[in-house]
């Protein structure tokens, strides 16, 4: 698939049309690209999100899962919150990384645009005029892949995934139900954790 087969839905699955979020689906798209992988069906890739807590683009998160398929409910993604936009995607089996990250020559022209000046005033991204936004997602999807990122060469990394468990237990505190990994054991009583903090 190309970026642009995947727009719409990609769209759906973020909920409004911005810029940033079809700018991390083609990151996505050139990671994947440099790397020589495909989309991640369980867990081949894992990637780096590079985005902060509260920032002008963290859509662009929205857009790298879908294109990567590194996604939170699979675990396979994680926010450094370094407060960039950038991801380092690894193929797991062969471990090899790439990082891609958007031209601050053009992250810097696109936080001038109409929309950004519309979304500072506090007008949220579903109100803004289709006649703003459209034309950012299409300059987004036809720029090249070189105007838009910087690339790095494929590296080598070191990288050890975290083992999944089905294993559970019933919280002694609130009767739900809490997995191993993450159960607190106090004074003998099996916690999850808002119980074992509270």
């Amino acid at each position: 698939m190309e970026p642009k087969d995947m727009l719409d839905m990609a769209v759906a699955f973020h909920g409004h049309r911005c810029p940033a979020m079809p700018l991390g689906l083609r990151a996505g798209f050139a990671a994947m690209r440099a790397l020589g992988v495909e989309r991640a069906s369980n867990k081949e890739l894992f990637c780096y999100l590079e985005v902060g807590p509260a920032h002008a683009m963290m859509c662009f998160g929205d857009g790298v899962q879908v294109s990567t398929g590194c996604t939170y409910g699979k675990g396979t993604i994680e926010k450094t919150e370094y407060g960039k936009t950038a991801i380092t995607l690894i193929d797991v089996e062969n471990k090899r990384a790439v990082r891609v990250a958007l031209k601050p020559e053009f992250q810097k022209k696109a936080l001038e645009s109409t929309f950004v000046q519309l979304r500072k005033k506090g007008i949220e991204p579903k109100d803004i005029e289709v006649s703003v936004v459209d034309p950012l997602i299409e300059k987004v999807m036809m720029l090249s892949t070189d105007e838009l990122f910087n690339i790095s060469d494929p590296f080598a990394i070191e990288f050890k995934r975290i083992k999944g468990t089905f294993n559970w237990f019933e919280c002694e505190g609130c009767g739900e139900v809490v997995f191993e990994n993450v159960l607190r054991v106090i004074d003998g009583k099996k916690l999850c954790v808002p119980c074992a903090e509270g």
